[in-house]
């Protein structure tokens, strides 16, 4: 009989891989940050600190939604998005870390804003930027706590934050009808906190770069893409989680249909956002706007990566997710969901780099950014596999169980 361990999310060869990339993407930062050119190290960190946030804060941001709308269908979808609110914790540290290299983030240090300094200036933005997370990560985990009461049972597996939980709850015997409804009302609190803190972060952490552009939109635009990548994570997670027969969790081909028509509809969403922007600032024809929209759209290199942004993050996922069969199929999900999520990194370079890299010849990436990437990667995958670790039931339960 073969003793190998099962190949899931929470064997330890798949852990010590997340633990590889860590240690990988944490050694190339250390070493690009020590070196002669630190901001590329420091503008990578940014770029990956964005990106895998929004995809834990949207992808949390699911259950919120369904559990708000009473939605039956995506009950056992629920466990794997909410998987992601154990990325926060790791988020935030990695927002506190951004303060050391924000000599090399942010150029508009020793600009002169022209009256902007008021808001432009780092001991403030931190501070905001840092309560403003602190407020939707508390928020989130708290509707999380409230979550995990209805799904978790009193039997011997998990880990010691289940064992706690466990013992808390059946020290306080907490009432079944207070408990949902303060779970609603934490989950209506994130959803608030989640559209005003990611569009402050939008605002502090992407379109300051160039202080002396704005857009009144550029806010919803970075929350609906958060979703929108958050929904892609989601779909991914449940997928593998589904193709693994060692782990014990199924998923409904009418689930992945459901789930894929939300995110061909947030893949429209993110579209039209994208195209309403540049619209209104092409006929607007204001110098501001129209020279951020020029740099990052018709000269190059850059306008070869907004076509590709818009082809592979836009135009692919809508020409194929109209196929009904496909959104059942898990395996072609993970594919276009994983599209997806590099378009959207490459469309935070777009944004980012002409401010880093004005004078460029050729899209400025290197391998690095894959070392540091794959950093980020390991930190959110280890995470996920912690909650599982610690609470495995969840992704042992079939969805007749759930609904």
């Amino acid at each position: 009989m073969s003793t190998r361990e099962p190949f899931h999310i929470t064997s330890r060869f798949l852990i010590a891989i997340f633990l590889a990339f860590m240690l990988i993407g944490a050694a190339t930062f250390i070493f690009q940050a020590s070196g002669d050119h630190p901001e590329k190290a420091w503008q990578t960190y940014l770029i990956n600190f964005l990106m895998f946030s929004a995809m834990a804060q949207g992808g949390l941001l699911f259950s919120v939604v369904m559990n708000t709308v009473n939605a039956r269908w995506s009950r056992s979808l629920d466990t794997v998005s909410e998987s992601f609110a154990a990325f926060f914790p790791v988020s935030f540290l990695l927002f506190l870390i951004l303060f050391l290299g924000s000599g090399h983030v942010f150029p508009w240090l020793h600009d002169d804003l022209h009256g902007k300094e008021v808001w432009l200036n780092l001991p403030f933005l931190f501070i905001r930027d840092a309560i403003g997370m602190l407020v939707l990560y508390l928020l989130g985990l708290a509707y999380l706590y409230h979550s995990l009461w209805f799904k978790l049972s009193s039997d011997s597996r998990g880990g010691p934050f289940k064992r706690l939980l466990i013992r808390h709850w059946t020290t306080h015997s907490p009432d079944p009808d207070t408990f949902r409804r303060r779970m609603t009302l934490y989950g209506n609190l994130y959803i608030l906190a989640f559209t005003l803190v990611l569009s402050l972060i939008g605002f502090d952490l992407v379109m300051s770069m160039d202080p002396h552009w704005y857009s009144t939109l550029f806010g919803a635009y970075t929350f609906v893409k958060a979703f929108y990548v958050g929904l892609g994570a989601v779909i991914i997670l449940a997928a593998i989680l589904h193709l693994n027969r060692q782990v014990g969790f199924e998923v409904r081909p009418s689930q992945f249909h459901d789930i894929g028509k939300l995110f061909f509809a947030f893949c429209m969403v993110w579209g039209d956002f994208f195209y309403v922007q540049l619209v209104v600032i092409w006929y607007g024809n204001i110098p501001e706007e129209t020279a951020y929209l020029i740099q990052r759209t018709m000269i190059p290199p850059w306008n070869i990566l907004a076509w590709t942004v818009f082809l592979i993050g836009f135009i692919l996922p809508f020409l194929i997710l109209i196929n009904k069969q496909i959104k059942t199929m898990p395996k072609a999900m993970i594919m276009i969901c994983l599209t997806v999520i590099v378009a959207i990194w490459l469309e935070h370079a777009l944004l980012l780099g002409p401010v880093y890299a004005p004078d460029a010849g050729r899209l400025p990436f290197q391998v690095i950014d894959i070392l540091i990437s794959m950093g980020f990667l390991g930190l959110m995958a280890f995470s996920i596999a912690t909650f599982f670790n610690q609470f495995p039931e969840l992704i042992t339960r079939k969805p007749e169980e759930v609904s």
